[in-house]
């Protein structure tokens, strides 16, 4: 029996039916392959391909015999540059692809780079967005590049969602209203991870893919169970019959629905998501945007809790949404809230060191950021090094704990603001020091200091 290895993180990690209704399309992998092949899910929450690398990768490694294959999935944890122990810049990335697939296919086994699926975000035109930063992109460029066997899982899934479009597609997501599912009675909102019949159709693309690649052995694949699943019903939110009416109704009942979130008057991204309360009796909700555009409506529990979020990205600028509900009595007062959509973010001001200065070997970076920015995030040659919090007032700063090589560094500095990151603002630094093969520091290294307090002959210089 050979076996069928998964790499990868929450997307494909297998579930437990109390985490329903969310699901891991590794966990239906199984249903499609041939009878000689056993599959292991190693893919776990937040796994990161340097993570797993330094972790348990050696492990795999000992199991895995010829004739096995190994599934790397991963680039949907690794984008996020706001999230330094997760972070892999686009060089990171790929190289750590490549030490994968150099150490499988040297246990005779054969490596399958998986590209990231598609999250369910579509824009204003209908389009699903991607999401991904790019690293759909480099890990096609990796798998290309060591001539590894490529699953396009982000090109299938991306496809799979147009065609179904916004009205159809959430309803292969963990996305439930409030009150929908019971381990979910205040409702979630997941773009990212799928439920059991969007993870099993997500397998069964993957499972096509490979019996389609190039090299892949007949037996592999069950071509006689690769059978779509049933497409989704329209979203009931799509449904409503003539719901602007809600709008010019004379007779109201009770008090309007709260808006909790977003706060109004407040900067957010085009992924944003509403939350709130309803009085008793209110059993749905009712959105409209600007001069009374119906666009989707979502559950309140029976504690009066609701949240909802557009599949559609909201496009820049400044927007109104009224929401209005519907009670076992009536309709309503119409509630409103403001807010202003930034569909991007200007890199920082980097004030000190200026351009082309000399540093100790302690620079301290200093600058100012966009209104809304939460952080800067600092790399030198696409790693990242550093993050600094900015402040009320727009103001960051940071210092590395590790001295400085002395030298010409380059460095980028990256706005975070939501899911959004800016361009970088670049820094050409000088480091000020003794040059590491410089004789000043070759010529007695055959003893070791006793550390950074030593006083003992022959001196170093003390900064």
């Amino acid at each position: 029996m050979n076996k069928f290895c998964i790499l990868g993180n929450s997307v494909a990690t297998s579930r437990r039916p109390e985490e329903s209704p969310m699901a891991g399309w590794g966990q239906y992998v199984q249903e499609f392959l041939g009878p000689g092949y056993e599959v292991k899910n190693f893919a776990r929450d937040a796994m990161t391909l340097r993570g797993y690398f330094t972790d348990r990768f050696v492990k795999l490694l000992n199991i895995l015999e010829p004739g096995d294959f190994v599934a790397i999935d991963f680039g949907a944890v690794e984008q996020r540059v706001n999230v330094p122990l997760r972070y892999h810049s686009p060089r990171e990335f790929k190289e750590y692809l490549r030490l994968y697939v150099e150490g499988i296919r040297g246990e005779g086994a054969v490596p399958v780079v998986v590209t990231p699926a598609a999250r369910c975000v579509f824009d204003v035109h209908g389009n699903v967005s991607d999401t991904h930063d790019g690293y759909a992109q480099y890990a096609r460029e990796a798998a290309a590049e060591t001539g590894a066997v490529l699953v396009d899982l982000n090109e299938l899934t991306t496809r799979m969602l147009h065609q179904l479009g916004c009205t159809r597609a959430r309803a292969l997501f963990r996305w439930e209203d409030a009150g929908a599912h019971p381990n979910h009675p205040e409702g979630i909102i997941d773009s990212t991870h799928f439920n059991e019949p969007g993870a099993r159709e997500v397998a069964r693309l993957f499972a096509g893919a490979l019996r389609s690649a190039p090299g892949i052995a007949p037996g592999v694949v069950d071509a006689e169970r690769l059978i779509p699943g049933d497409c989704p019903a329209v979203l009931p939110e799509f449904t409503v019959q003539n719901p602007e009416s809600a709008l010019v109704e004379q007779g109201r009942v009770g008090a309007p629905p709260v808006i909790t979130s977003p706060v109004h008057g407040r900067m957010v991204s085009g992924q944003l998501k509403f939350t709130g309360t309803a009085e008793p009796g209110t059993s749905y909700l009712l959105f409209f945007a600007g001069v009374g555009e119906y666009i989707g409506g979502t559950s309140v529990n029976a504690e009066g809790q609701w949240m909802w979020r557009r599949v559609v990205s909201w496009p820049a600028g400044e927007h109104v949404v009224q929401t209005v509900g519907l009670h076992d009595r009536g309709m309503s007062p119409v509630a409103a809230v403001g807010f202003v959509v930034r569909d991007h973010v200007e890199a920082p001001a980097v004030l000190g060191p200026r351009e082309g200065a000399w540093s100790g070997p302690r620079p301290r970076f200093s600058g100012t950021a966009a209104e809304g920015v939460s952080k800067v995030m600092v790399l030198e040659s696409g790693r990242l090094i550093a993050e600094a919090a900015v402040k009320e007032d727009g103001k960051w700063s940071v210092k590395h704990p590790h001295d400085w090589e002395p030298g010409v560094h380059h460095l980028e500095f990256v706005s975070v603001f939501s899911a959004l990151r800016s361009a970088p603002a670049r820094l050409t630094l000088k480091v000020h020091g003794i040059p590491r093969d410089n004789w000043l520091r070759e010529s007695a290294r055959a003893r070791r200091t006793c550390g950074t307090a030593c006083e003992h002959l022959p001196h170093e210089p003390a900064w």
